[in-house]
């Protein structure tokens, strides 16, 4: 099981982890949920109907990473056939955008948070590691957050294809990035594992 999610009886996943790997998956996620940001008005309303019909930015986000994570719904650089198109498709775009960022942001610090405190209440396994052990439920949420950490983390690195993703294997260990590098590579196979669980 170390460095892989299994499958385990009734639903659900279980990794071994060492403190390490708790601290660096707690430290991103943690960091991810900065990176998405409060609800709307920064606070809990006490009017969910309010905060169901609240609308969002019609703009897409200025980080790279958040327009990697919360992209334009319809088209993109370079997909119009002409000026009109493409003032069609923003206008789209900034429409879908409007009704749905805020559930979507909502979605992702929901899935953040499941990561956090499930690696919070994680008991001792010995030799300074734990045993994760996820219900269904929280193994499609920790699915979504290890996506969103890998696209967060693939973006800061300039990743957009496979032949990027390929050439990360192959940094010195001088360079900068390698650290980075190596938690990419990392949470994907965590990803690829606990898809697996989720297929079996």
């Amino acid at each position: 099981m170390p460095g892989q999610f299994e499958a385990i009886p009734g639903g659900g996943a279980a990794v071994a982890l060492d403190e390490v790997e708790i601290s660096i998956i707690r430290s991103l996620a943690v960091q991810l949920l900065e990176l998405i940001g409060p609800g709307p008005g920064g606070e809990v309303s006490d009017d969910p109907l309010a905060e169901l019909f609240a609308e969002g930015p019609s703009e897409p986000p200025a980080d790279p990473v958040m327009r990697r994570l919360l992209p334009d719904a319809y088209g993109g650089p370079g997909g119009e056939d002409s000026a009109g198109d493409a003032d069609e498709l923003r206008a789209y775009s900034a429409e879908f955008r409007r009704f749905t960022e805020n559930d979507l942001r909502a979605k992702k610090r929901d899935d953040a948070l499941v990561v956090i405190r499930s690696l919070d209440s994680m008991t001792a396994s010995g030799e300074g590691g734990a045993v994760l052990k996820l219900s269904v439920e929280e193994s499609q949420q920790w699915l979504g957050a290890l996506n969103d950490l890998r696209l967060a983390i693939g973006t800061r690195l300039e990743v957009s294809d496979e032949d990027d993703a390929d050439l990360l294997y192959h940094l010195p260990d001088s360079d900068p990035r390698k650290p980075m590098v190596m938690a990419y590579l990392w949470l994907g196979g965590l990803q690829e594992t606990l898809v697996g669980t989720l297929l079996d």
